[in-house]
């Protein structure tokens, strides 16, 4: 026996005398031999070894499960056809071994035909070898072996770099949520009330944004002698940028500081209502005039004269608003005009209309009109008519504006995130 296997040996071994290509660096250097051969084991191991690897051995499947546990190898070697557990089975269990990290997995066989090697690769072997073992073939598997294993690691690091930034940015957004949700409180305090009375009259507000803040906002102010406004306005975008905006704007319009809302004037024992349209163009030299600032924004206002019941509305590029009259009639007022921000000495218009008691004027942004429907269309005007003619009939102030917000989520499809804003301000005129 020994002249043939000394032969074996010592071929193989001279095909061993050179060093393993860059072994210090590749991340296989751990091996595990088994077969329950000892010659076979020995001419392996020596090969391995003088190619710069850690290696052990072991004569059954059952030891090497056991040193897999303490030794921890990159690769295994094993015998296809052993005693008690076969190789296959060896390699089925060894997969099923909790690992830190990837285990390449090499059957030694005699076996050619499709059925074994499909039986192999099912049970988790990477590649397999002829015996006898080809020195030059087993660097070139090996070499294979390290490459998968290089990536599999590179991969593993990347990981851990994805998983160490996504930890970081759900810190930073658990951050920002909170300072958004804080955000949102002082957006809504901007409508300190959702209803107003001015005399017999009644102004109510919605505000719904697409998002933790939004562009949108409605409001009212009044003075002593009676007389009130109210706004709906929309500015352009969404998110940080336009809710900052709204705020600017807001304090612009404030009902709390009449000597710095744009639309009052003092006067000797008052403040008096400037023109709606002068109110526009005062707001569109305020933003034209912001170095560095892209945005700007649509405007619907109106001033109502209590005791007369006579209404001013200048429109800037805001959609019109309705009119409703007791009497059933119903009418768009406006003819569009320029958004404010955009040109500088742009100049607007002022549309009279004189209400009688139970007469109604709704100002609103285009999130109502704009909102999706679920056949892919947008809602437009004449939807909202109809979204109007299904509020109850005895709703009023802000239960009015609740059930029309209501009835688009009906109609655009329950639970659905609107892409856009939405906001109304809805005047009730109670007469003089």
């Amino acid at each position: 026996m020994w002249g043939p296997t000394h032969g074996l040996v010592k071929s193989m071994l001279q095909n061993a005398r050179f060093a393993f290509p860059d072994v210090q660096e590749t991340c296989l250097r751990r091996v595990l031999v088994v077969d329950d051969s000892l010659v076979q084991r020995r001419i392996l191991t020596l090969m391995l070894r003088r190619w710069g690897f850690d290696v052990v051995e072991a004569e059954d499947a059952e030891q090497g499960l056991a040193l897999c546990d303490t030794f921890q190898p990159d690769l295994v070697i094993s015998d296809w056809m052993m005693p008690g557990m076969s190789g296959v089975e060896f390699c089925a269990a060894f997969r099923a071994t909790p690992r830190t990290s990837y285990g390449y997995f090499i059957l030694l066989t005699s076996k050619s035909e499709k059925a074994a090697v499909a039986s192999g690769l099912e049970s988790g072997a990477d590649d397999f070898l002829t015996k006898p073992v080809n020195g030059d073939e087993l660097r070139a598997r090996i070499n294979a072996g390290a490459r998968i294993l290089s990536m599999e690691q590179e991969l593993r690091a990347k990981t851990a770099v994805i998983a160490e930034t996504l930890s970081e940015l759900q810190t930073i957004h658990a951050s920002i949520d909170k300072d958004l949700q804080q955000a949102r409180v002082l957006q809504h305090s901007l409508m300190p009330v959702r209803e107003a009375m001015f005399g017999k009259s009644r102004v109510s507000v919605l505000l719904q944004p697409c998002g933790h803040v939004g562009g949108d906002l409605a409001g009212m102010f009044g003075t002593q002698n009676g007389d009130f406004g109210l706004y709906s306005l929309d500015v352009s975008g969404h998110g940080i940028t336009s809710a900052m905006m709204t705020a600017r704007v807001a304090g612009y319009l404030s009902p709390d500081y009449p000597d710095e809302n744009l639309a009052l004037a003092r006067s000797e024992t008052d403040f008096d209502f400037l023109a709606p349209k002068a109110v526009a163009a005062r707001l569109n030299q305020r933003m034209v005039r912001q170095q560095g600032v892209t945005e700007y924004l649509t405007l619907a206002y109106a001033h109502v004269s209590a005791g007369s019941g006579r209404v001013r509305v200048a429109q800037a590029g805001h959609p019109p608003p309705i009119l409703l009259r007791r009497t059933g009639e119903v009418a768009f007022i406006g003819n569009g005009g320029l958004p404010i921000g955009l040109i500088n000495d742009a100049q607007y218009e002022d549309h009279v209309i004189q209400l009688d008691p139970g007469d109604r004027l709704l100002l609103y942004t285009d999130g109502f009109t704009e909102a999706v429907l679920p056949d892919g269309s947008l809602l437009d005007e004449a939807g909202l008519m109809e979204l109007l003619q299904s509020v109850p009939e005895g709703a009023s102030g802000s239960a009015f504006l609740d059930s029309l917000y209501a009835a688009l989520k009906r109609r655009t499809g329950l639970g659905q995130d609107f892409d856009d804003d939405i906001s109304a301000a809805l005047l009730e005129y109670g007469g003089a």
